[in-house]
């Protein structure tokens, strides 16, 4: 398994980016200020789980620094074009360097993905589709 040390500083950061941006993109495709709230803590509380007990070393890792400032301030288009650009660098890399991390990786970043599409009032069609757009920057 790999961890942050078989990692450029660089190749970290997509990865960071691509598991903070998924969890923006999901919370904006579908505002509402207090589902903003349950978003944000659900997606705390996935990271809390998988640091405490996710069998993958490097998914336990980039819980416990997900990158979090990546995207704030910026428009949900330009959000979505970063964030789709670093998950496919992130799926790009992990094929190259951790290959036996690459599915933990994906599974985590889509399981993210769902637990803040879940967190407010059941996941919208707008949040669906963008799940969907995630899996495949991710294929």
């Amino acid at each position: 398994m790999a961890s942050k040390t078989d990692f450029a500083a660089d190749e970290w950061a997509q990865l960071q980016h691509g598991l903070a941006g998924t969890v923006l993109l999901v919370s904006v495709s579908d505002p509402g200020l207090f589902d903003t709230f349950k978003e944000a803590g659900a997606a705390a509380k996935h990271y809390a789980e998988a640091r405490r007990n996710n069998a993958n070393e490097l998914v336990r890792e980039l819980s416990a620094d997900p990158g979090m400032g990546f995207g704030l301030g910026k428009n949900p288009q330009q959000l979505e074009t970063e964030t789709m650009s670093a998950l496919r660098a992130a799926a790009t890399t992990l094929q190259k360097k951790a290959p036996d991390d690459a599915d933990a990786y994906k599974q985590f970043v889509l399981e993210v993905a769902r637990s803040v599409a879940e967190a407010a009032k059941g996941t919208s069609a707008a949040e669906s589709a963008e799940i969907e757009k995630i899996r495949s920057a991710l294929a």
